[in-house]
């Protein structure tokens, strides 16, 4: 499997940028863009990691699991829930992904439908979205109230509520 070192660079290379260039972009140094590309810093912050495939101009998706990414499912308020959708594809959490789970499971990556409010996800942001029935720890979970799904979060396990997915990981797009 593809480093994310040598996606960066490879991305990097695509892109015509040298890393003095592309450390500009991101604000970081060249010598940073260096350590990440020789992969002596594996794990990169979910800010960087933005701002890394905003000046790559790839998408998140791309950046951390390569041309290959499984295709982005929409989340809508009713309907199939992404994961059980035909077109579904679930992609194991790569390992530099400091996540608030220690989650071994597939996973579904999502972004909100138009016209829809999963707050505090907003449009356009990125979800990295564990199915599961089981309260792990505090977090978001998605859930369905009254016909429709929504990210609500719990401190401790809900009695009365059926769970669909954790939130595992949230970029905001800026």
């Amino acid at each position: 499997m593809e480093s994310l070192g040598s996606r960066i660079k490879q991305l990097r290379l695509r892109a015509k940028l040298n890393k003095a260039a592309l450390a500009r972009k991101v604000g970081v140094s060249d010598v940073t863009i260096s350590y990440w590309e020789s992969g002596a810093i594996k794990q990169i912050g979910h800010e960087r990691l933005v701002a890394l495939a905003e000046a790559l101009d790839c998408s998140l998706a791309t950046l951390l699991e390569g041309d290959t990414a499984p295709q982005l499912l929409t989340l809508t308020h009713t309907g199939p829930l992404p994961w059980e959708q035909v077109q579904a594809t679930t992609i194991t959490v790569p390992h530099y992904l400091s996540l608030n789970i220690d989650w071994k499971a597939p996973c579904i990556m999502a972004t909100p439908g138009p016209d829809t409010d999963f707050s505090p996800v907003a449009a356009n942001d990125l979800l990295l979205l564990g199915p599961t029935h089981v309260f792990h720890k505090a977090g978001h979970y998605l859930i369905q109230r009254d016909e429709r799904f929504v990210l609500e979060h719990f401190a401790k396990a809900p009695s009365d509520t059926a769970i669909h997915a954790v939130l595992l990981a949230h970029w905001r797009s800026v």
